[in-house]
């Protein structure tokens, strides 16, 4: 197996952002609802900041402090849901479905790339980034049980 190089790791990351960016921006062309549309235009200005984070780390600009992270709850609804298809007239909560779908791949993606790895610098920074990712997914699992499952006036 050919054994890659810490960039090579670098430069698969910033396409995966680069991706996702775009999936979210095609997503937002296929969406009428306001709400999902600033939703989806936030995941999309999120992942090119994920993006600058790992050129800069790429071009020797890390920091340790780089990133904050905090506790984040993980609602699973991605895991327990099936991922809604993205043709024809997507409603506002799929549009939420198919964002934590993409955002636990995302996740998953940077939790094999810090296993790859041993303890380290390297491992810590595909670690945080997983965390973002996790992040991204708890907020559209809430926007998703709250338009899924909205109020009523009886509880």
């Amino acid at each position: 197996m050919e054994e890659k190089r810490l960039g090579d790791y670098i430069d698969i990351a910033i396409q995966r952002e680069e991706e996702a960016h775009d999936f979210y921006t095609d997503l937002f062309n296929k969406v009428h609802d306001p709400a999902a549309r600033e939703a989806l235009q936030l995941l999309a200005g999120e992942e090119l900041k994920h993006k600058a984070f790992l050129e800069s780390y790429r071009d020797g600009g890390y920091r340790k402090d780089a990133l904050r992270m905090n506790q984040t709850i993980d609602y699973k609804i991605a895991e327990h849901m099936e991922k809604p298809d993205t043709e024809g007239n997507i409603e506002s909560k799929d549009v939420y479905l198919i964002a934590a779908h993409r955002e636990l791949s995302s996740c998953n993606f940077y939790n094999a790339l810090a296993d790859l790895h041993p303890e380290g610098e390297l491992k810590d920074m595909f670690r945080k980034m997983a965390s973002e990712e996790l992040k991204h997914k708890e907020k559209v699992e809430y926007l998703y049980s709250n338009t899924a499952f909205p109020q009523t006036a009886g509880g």
